[in-house]
């Protein structure tokens, strides 16, 4: 009896491992998709340089998901631009490496796992706030958008020959408004997305 009870239980926790693994991944898939159709929302700004939401959504893929799952997440979206799918600003697919936009891509890819790697895995538990982790969500947020302008800008001076300061005035300055409003937009958005994330990412925790 208590053999075939062990067995039982063994089942059982083998059917609910591979589905927590099921939700995680389909959890990540579609905040990729979220990525790839962000760049078609456009806010016009007076200056004429608009706020496209794709850097958004890649820093809150860290923010929410986590450093593993964020990064697979970015995996999945330059894996389905190389292949020829349109999510990026322009077609192309591998050409888009041999344009300035090249390096935003691969800094996309390091923001994420960056902010993922300082805010860890979502907790249900973060449903409250507290100032330290709130603080810690700042500096990641902060820091995966400043890597993905740092990467654009060091990929620039490499592909166009030119200084920093050439590169940073052509690739930084004039995203700076609309990316200050994207960090401060994105800190509550995590903090709401995180404990919903954490009953697919991290259901030990639940």
């Amino acid at each position: 009896m208590d053999t075939a009870l062990t067995l039982l239980n063994l089942e059982v926790n083998i059917k609910t491992s591979r589905q927590t693994i099921r939700n995680r991944y389909v959890f990540t898939a579609v905040f990729a998709a979220l990525i790839a159709v962000s760049s078609f929302f456009i806010i016009p700004l007076p200056g004429g340089i608009p706020i496209v939401l794709k850097n958004l959504f890649v820093v809150l893929s860290g923010t929410v998901l986590g450093s593993f799952y964020g990064g697979i997440a970015l995996l999945i979206f330059i894996a389905a631009g190389l292949i020829g799918i349109p999510v990026f600003v322009i077609p192309g697919g591998y050409g888009v490496f041999l344009t300035p936009l090249g390096g935003y891509i691969l800094g996309y890819f390091a923001g994420s796992l960056c902010a993922g790697l300082v805010c860890g895995l979502p907790k249900t538990s973060e449903k409250k706030i507290r100032p330290f982790f709130l603080l810690r969500l700042c500096i990641a947020s902060f820091l995966g958008f400043a890597l993905i302008l740092l990467c654009g800008v060091l990929y620039m001076m490499k592909l166009n020959s030119i200084s920093f300061k050439a590169a940073v005035i052509a690739g930084v300055v004039p995203y700076i408004l609309g990316d200050s409003i994207k960090l401060i937009a994105s800190i509550p958005l995590a903090l709401k997305l995180r404990p919903i994330s954490a009953q697919y990412i991290n259901q030990e925790d639940t």
